[in-house]
Formats: C-alpha cells, sequence, structure tokens
C-alpha cells in the first residue's frame, strides 16, 4: 500500500484493553511524529498521562490470573500467529519504520525480520518453562520448585529500533505469563502501535498488552512505578535515564532490567585477515547508521595493519551515499534529530580540537534534515571524548596498539561493557581475548551479533539481565520453592 493508505491503517491514539482509545483528560493534547529527513510531520498521536497508565496497569491486572492460567501451548500458538503477521506486512511496517525513524529501508526490512523473530523464538520457549521435584539430602521431604509469571510489566524502548526493542520484551514476557505495557519512544511510536493492533488481530486477549505514547514520560512511568500493582519494569535506553529508574523503582522493590549505553571496542590484532576486519567493521559500525548501543564506537587496531585497515575502511565508507531512507539510492539515511546531529558534531570537533584527523566526512551537511556523513578519524588522542563516550553515529575513530595486552586494556578503559568485536585468527587469542573483554557479549571475526536465541546484555554500566535466547524468558519468572512432607 501506498504511505497514505499505510499511515490511515496505523492507530494514533493509545492503545489500552485491546483497542485504540484517547486520553483521559479532556485537555490533553497530541504531539508530531516527525520524519527525520526532512522534518516534516508524519502524523499527530495521542498524548497518554498518568491517568491513562493506571488505566493501562487496570486493563492489565484485570487479565493477568487469566493470562498466567492460559495453556503454554496456547500462549505459544498465540505468539507464532504475530511472528505471522509481522511477516505478512513486513514491508508495510519496514516502510512505516523508516518514515518515523529514518534507516534506509533495508535497515528496517533487516529490523523486521529481526524483531519478529522474537515472537518465533519465545513461541517456543513458552512451553519449555522448567521446574524440578527431587528428595530432600536430610531425607525429611521432597523439594518441588515451579516457576511462575512474575506478573503486570512496564516496557519503556527506545527509537532506534522501533519494533525489535519491543518485540525482545513483550516475546517473553507474554510467553512467562506476563501482561505488559509499553511507553514507545516519543520519536517513533507508530511501529508499536502497529504492532499492537496486528496482535489483537491475532487472537491475544484484550488487556494483555497496552501501548502508552507520551511526550511526558516522567509522570507516566512514575505513576505505574508508585503503583504496587506493577511487579516488572524493562528499560532500554541510556545509561544516566537507567540509573533513575532503578532508584525510583527501588522503593516497590520492583524486578527490572537494564539494557543501557555502550562503548563497543572494535579490536584488530596483527593476525586478523584485514578485508574480513574491514567488512565487519562496516557491518559493526554502519548497522542502523551508528544507531545502536552495539555499533562499533572505537576501533583499536594492531600498528602493523593500521594503515592497510584505515585505507580500506575509508574507501568503503566513502560508498555510503547519504539520503532519505525510502529512496533506493540512499545507503546512510539521516540521525533521528537535530539533538543528535549537534552531539555527533561536538564529538567530532573535540577530537579534532585535540589533534585528531578527519580522513573522510567530519561535517553536517546542512540544509534540511539530520544528516551527518560516514566519518573516520585517526590520530586521535587518548583524552578525546570520542573514546569515552558513546558517538550513536557513523563515526570511526581509530587508535593503534602494539601488544595484545595494550588492545585489551585499550578496549577495557571504559565503564560501559555491552559489546566488543574482536578479530584475529589464532583461536587461542580469541578465546583468551574474549574471556579477558569486560563486555556482556563479544563477536569473534563477526561484526552483527544480535541474534534471538542468544542472551543479550551488558556488563558495568551497560546494566544487567539477559533479553533473547533461554535466559530472555527468565527475567519474567519467579522461582518458587514449595517443601513436601514424606
Amino acid at each position: 500500500m501506498d504511505t497514505a493508505q499505510l499511515l490511515s491503517s496505523v492507530p494514533t491514539g493509545l492503545w489500552i484493553g485491546g483497542e485504540e482509545r484517547q486520553p483521559i483528560n479532556a485537555n490533553a493534547s497530541t504531539f508530531d511524529v516527525l520524519d527525520p529527513s526532512d522534518d516534516t510531520v508524519i502524523a499527530a498521536v495521542a498524548d497518554a498521562g498518568p491517568d491513562d497508565a493506571i488505566a493501562a496497569l487496570d486493563a492489565a491486572c484485570a487479565v493477568q490470573a487469566e493470562w498466567a492460567a492460559t495453556p503454554p501451548r496456547r500462549r505459544g500458538e498465540i505468539l507464532r500467529a504475530v511472528f505471522e503477521a509481522i511477516t505478512d506486512r513486513a514491508d508495510d511496517i519496514a516502510t512505516l519504520m523508516t518514515m518515523e525513524m529514518g534507516k534506509v529501508l533495508p535497515e528496517s526490512k533487516g529490523e523486521v525480520a529481526y524483531g519478529a523473530e522474537f515472537f518465533r523464538w519465545f513461541a517456543e520457549e513458552a512451553v519449555r518453562i522448567a521446574g524440578r521435584y527431587t528428595p530432600s539430602p536430610a531425607g525429611t521431604g521432597r523439594i518441588l520448585v515451579t516457576k511462575q509469571p512474575v506478573g503486570p510489566c512496564y516496557a519503556i524502548t527506545p527509537w532506534n529500533f522501533p519494533l525489535a526493542m519491543g518485540t525482545r520484551k513483550i516475546g517473553p514476557a507474554l510467553a512467562a505469563g506476563c501482561t505488559m505495557i509499553v511507553k514507545p519512544a516519543q520519536e517513533t511510536p507508530l511501529t508499536m502501535l502497529l504492532l499492537a493492533k496486528l496482535m489483537d488481530e491475532a487472537g491475544l486477549p484484550k488487556g494483555v498488552l497496552s501501548v502508552l505514547p507520551t511526550s511526558k514520560p516522567g509522570p507516566l512511568t512514575e505513576a505505574l512505578i508508585n503503583d504496587g500493582r506493577l511487579r516488572k519494569l524493562t528499560f532500554t535506553g541510556s545509561t544516566g535515564v537507567g540509573k533513575t529508574l532503578v532508584k525510583q523503582s527501588a522503593d516497590k522493590l520492583l524486578r527490572a532490567s537494564m539494557e543501557l549505553g555502550g562503548n563497543a571496542p572494535f579490536i584488530v590484532f596483527d593476525d586478523a585477515d584485514v578485508d574480513a576486519a574491514v567488512d565487519g567493521a562496516v557491518l559493526a559500525k554502519m548497522r542502523n547508521g551508528g544507531e545502536a548501543c552495539t555499533a562499533a564506537n572505537r576501533f583499536h587496531v594492531a600498528n602493523t595493519v593500521r594503515e592497510e585497515f584505515t585505507d580500506k575502511l575509508v574507501k568503503r565508507l566513502s560508498e555510503f551515499t547519504l539520503g532519505k531512507g525510502l529512496d533506493e539510492s540512499s545507503r546512510l539515511g539521516p540521525l533521528i534529530n537535530a539533538k543528535q546531529v549537534a552531539k555527533v558534531t561536538e564529538l567530532v570537533d573535540d577530537a579534532v580540537s585535540r589533534g585528531a584527523k578527519v580522513l573522510l566526512g567530519g561535517q553536517a551537511p546542512g540544509g534540511p534534515g539530520n544528516f551527518y556523513p560516514a566519518t573516520v578519524l585517526v590520530d586521535v588522542p587518548a583524552d578525546a571524548r570520542i573514546l569515552r563516550e558513546e558517538v550513536f553515529g557513523p563515526v570511526a575513530p581509530i587508535v593503534g596498539f602494539d601488544t595484545e595486552e595494550e588492545g585489551v586494556a585499550a578496549a577495557n578503559a571504559t565503564e560501559y561493557g555491552l559489546a566488543a568485536y574482536v578479530y584475529t585468527q589464532s583461536l587461542d587469542r580469541a578465546l583468551r581475548v574474549a574471556e579477558a573483554i569486560e563486555s556482556g557479549m563479544v563477536g569473534i571475526n563477526r561484526g552483527v551479533i544480535s541474534d534471538p536465541a542468544a542472551p543479550f546484555g551488558g556488563m558495568k554500566e551497560s546494566g544487567f539481565g539477559r533479553e533473547g535466547g533461554f535466559e530472555g524468558i527468565e527475567e519474567y519468572l519467579e522461582t518458587k520453592y514449595i517443601a513436601l512432607t514424606n
């Protein structure tokens, strides 16, 4: 369908209790969703407030017991039906995502496929929630251990992956028997609203999922966190906001999962296949235009191969033409907004002011839209902010090292620990370095590591908890011990 028909099929109200609603507050307004490529208005979306949050929680609590008692096989069948619904509407969802987030259409199509897989994976995990039954070692009775759903959950998702960051949370929560409320990012609410509609059409019972777009997340979130009926908070976003949410949730001792910021090192050792490393670097840096918490943020390259790696990376990144995400000729869409362009510009300018050299890009083109070109920096000094802060844009700062120990130390010189990438042809070195890297995920000779069947999450200030894999559903389950007599 064309974009006008597509937009007309997407809910723009609140999604509560399995239906589209307007805010309870009669004076509530709407907020605009903008196309990052030219800042034109795509749609006006209802602006949820605290009263709407409580209404969504009322709906979730009303059906929590019933959904928890729904046979796991049935929960799995519904999730599988949602996977098929997303797959059937893949082109429409990808187009919508590109319109509101800006990424080029092939990237959006890739995200749709990736995001849908969380429903297929957790549809299969719903029937594999296990317990145990064993005799007490003392011979005094029997130990029965069961798993039960945590209860109503609240998910806060970011703008950079409007579908997948939601499905990665919704899938395991629903598979475990939990109800959920989702607050999508203000910049990209349309994809999640369309998903809610598709899930309703696929047979999800009313009230199990609500979606609350809002331009005032603070009061809405506080209303939910302070209500004792909410039992789980899951957040993907910046470390600063994550720390605030953990503090807020502590009073009610909510179960919490935090997938926070990253500063991923990309390490190329002297024995690496340089061509393969460049291929991986392009994927790790340019996926989603660099607007990903797993994006390679800094490149630590052995000095013996640094010049070759740099020359080849510059050549490859020079092929990334800027343009609107829906234009077939574009390989790099806009950043999400002017604020993000300013942040990337500030980090690049800081590095240059300290002595870094720009080999490619390095300056926003100006004009309409929020564009920033693929950029390569060399001779980046150790005190440059871009080596310490998450750039969230298509910028590759390259620094050299001599020994393996220096490479590992440089990789670990950050408070973050989400993802890391290592290129070497030595299996011994690969395992040794992977174990030494302080990161929740390590890619060995791979530039893309995200996989619905693998646990996603970080260490240190990149957060706690895991999403995906066998581990993902455990975040939404309580363990109960039942003592039985002989």
